[in-house]
């Protein structure tokens, strides 16, 4: 919640045009108080400083009483948070973070889905039973569509490494058809110059003895001035149960060394795009 009000205060500030020092002096904090606030680090946040950036920023009400009762809630966090679950919106948090990301690696045994085709999208999201309506099936596939265009935006677009277990290839979605064309998809998109994609194979088994479990990290630039806009985080999806975020520094390079370690192991971007291919004829086939 620190984050997402961090975010929505610096997108605002930025709008106007205003720099963090100059917002700062006429709400009559402190420089490193309001880049704080910004950056989603842990302090004591005050409704009337969020109200009085608001109105700086020419917020209208129904946003500034929601920025508000955001820092109500915005309690001071321990670096670990569990959000949510499968079936809140806690799933906006993650969007937002990734929309900021300028680097991210993922580890998944599904196509994650910044690199999913509609039809691969669409049979996943109309098994869940919360989805009974076409058109609520369909408005979450655009919305997932939409989410990709931060890999093709033409300003800094996002660095992605995808470590794809293979399973994520055997596993069928929908049907062989809608398997074989996101097979082929993913091949094509390895071939672009921001995106990294690798698959760890069955053969490679379990590094550190273990089996990871999907998790993202996820790495943010620093803004105009120098400033960190956010610290990286790893956020594991809870599935069922409550997502889970850290950025306990710890905690990330254990992360960072598990993700090295999926490294040794997969199979280069060359070798991946061709067992691609070689899945989606099997499918091609069985049809």
């Amino acid at each position: 919640m620190r984050r997402q009000l961090g975010r929505f205060l610096r997108e605002r500030r930025l709008e106007v045009g205003l720099t963090i020092a100059r917002a700062a002096q006429e709400v009559q904090l402190s420089p490193a108080a309001l880049q704080r606030m910004e950056t989603g680090r842990p302090q004591k946040l005050r409704k009337q400083d969020v109200r009085a950036l608001c109105e700086l920023f020419d917020v209208d009400p129904a946003e500034t009483s929601k920025a508000i009762e955001l820092a109500a809630k915005a309690a001071d966090n321990p670096d670990v948070t569990a959000l949510g679950g499968m079936f809140s919106n806690a799933f906006n948090m993650y969007v937002g973070m990734e929309t900021a990301a300028q680097r991210m690696i993922s580890y998944q045994e599904l196509v994650p889905g910044l690199l999913q085709t509609a039809p691969y999208a669409r049979a996943l999201i109309s098994t869940n039973p919360e989805f009974v309506k076409d058109e609520d099936v369909e408005r979450r596939v655009q919305v997932r569509l939409r989410r990709q265009k931060i890999l093709t935006r033409r300003v800094a677009p996002l660095r992605l490494e995808v470590l794809l277990h293979e399973s994520a290839l055997r596993r069928i979605v929908g049907d062989t058809r809608t398997m074989a064309a996101q097979l082929r998809h993913l091949a094509e998109l390895g071939k672009q110059p921001n995106l990294t994609l690798r698959v760890h194979p069955y053969r490679a088994g379990c590094p550190w003895g273990i089996l990871p479990g999907q998790f993202v990290i996820l790495e943010f630039d620093d803004d105009a001035e120098g400033t960190p806009i956010e610290p990286p985080v790893v956020y594991r999806d809870g599935g069922m149960s409550s997502d889970i975020y850290s950025e306990d520094p710890v905690e990330l390079q254990h992360y960072h060394e598990l993700t090295e370690a999926i490294r040794r192991t997969a199979l280069d971007e060359v070798d991946t795009r061709s067992l691609l291919r070689q899945v989606a004829r099997e499918y091609d086939s069985d049809r």
